[in-house]
């Protein structure tokens, strides 16, 4: 099966226009055939896990970022079902604390960064900054920064040092051996609409249904606008965005997984090898280990 996901990645200082991507774009691949294959790529992402946590040089951060109901719960449910817990860091962005307010926007996000070895995963992210905020610039107001008082205060400068600063931390992040990988899951209004009303009509999924959905709903092309001057001023070659046609589930699994795979394969990871002295040494461990009773 060809894994090429390319034509799913953002040309760095490119002009991408989402209108050019499909979002129910799925190839010729049936669906059971993209389930197989994904439980095959699990298998193989396990195994890089393991060889990333033992070399401990790496980290690999990856983002998802979707409109409401665009599917990014499911896909890290379903992606990273077959890695170790343990080697795992999952955090779900929320509107900031006070506490959080207090300090800069990409403070909390710093925190919540994998360690050395470990795979981090942020399900929305640093980005909210510049998607949820852009469209609804009074959010800003809440950070107190000096010279912001007023929502008309927050103009093109204010966004493009914002993008700016998000170019840097990235850098910093790639520069000191964390890989980045941005995923924003493209579903398309009908298929939200569908997603939505599945919601109401499953009592099992009425929980996840809220009002405030079809408030930013109205929205829907102001947020598509803000996702493309994203992705266009930050997606860079070592921290690049790929945007991926989520109106089907299944193969929105399927293309995420893929890019994970080869960018594990990039790294061209190594087990640790032991030095001389400790390697001799294994022969008289395994003897003495023998001679137990």
């Amino acid at each position: 099966m060809k894994k090429e996901t390319t034509q799913y990645r953002a040309t760095p200082g490119g002009k991408v226009k989402l209108k050019d991507f499909s979002t129910g774009y799925h190839g010729d691949l049936k669906k059971e055939e993209g389930k197989l294959a994904l439980q095959e790529i699990k298998q193989k992402l396990s195994s890089y896990q393991e060889t990333l946590y033992a070399e401990n040089a790496h980290s690999l951060l990856i983002l998802f970022q979707a409109m409401d109901a665009g599917g990014k719960d499911s896909a890290i449910s379903h992606v990273m079902s077959g890695l170790n817990p343990q080697g795992c860091q999952v955090f779900s962005f929320k509107t900031p604390t006070s506490n959080e307010y207090a300090h800069d926007f990409l403070w909390r996000h710093y925190l919540a960064l994998p360690q050395r070895g470990r795979i981090g995963i942020h399900n929305r992210s640093h980005y909210e900054n510049v998607l949820v905020c852009k469209v609804h610039p009074e959010y800003v107001l809440n950070e107190r920064i000096p010279g912001y008082n007023k929502v008309k205060d927050i103009g093109p400068s204010f966004w493009d040092s914002r993008y700016e600063s998000i170019r840097n931390f990235e850098k910093h992040l790639t520069d000191n051996g964390t890989i980045i990988l941005k995923f924003f899951l493209y579903v398309s209004e009908d298929k939200q609409k569908a997603r939505f009303l599945d919601r109401i009509n499953d009592p099992a999924k009425n929980w996840k249904f809220s009002a405030a959905d079809l408030t930013e709903r109205e929205l829907f092309p102001q947020y598509m606008t803000a996702y493309e001057e994203a992705i266009n001023e930050t997606s860079t070659e070592k921290a690049p965005w790929y945007i991926i046609p989520a109106d089907k589930k299944w193969y929105a699994r399927l293309v995420i997984s893929q890019v994970i795979e080869q960018a594990f394969a990039g790294l061209q990871l190594q087990y640790p090898v032991l030095p001389k002295e400790e390697a001799e040494m294994l022969d008289k461990y395994k003897v003495k280990l023998m001679k137990e009773v």
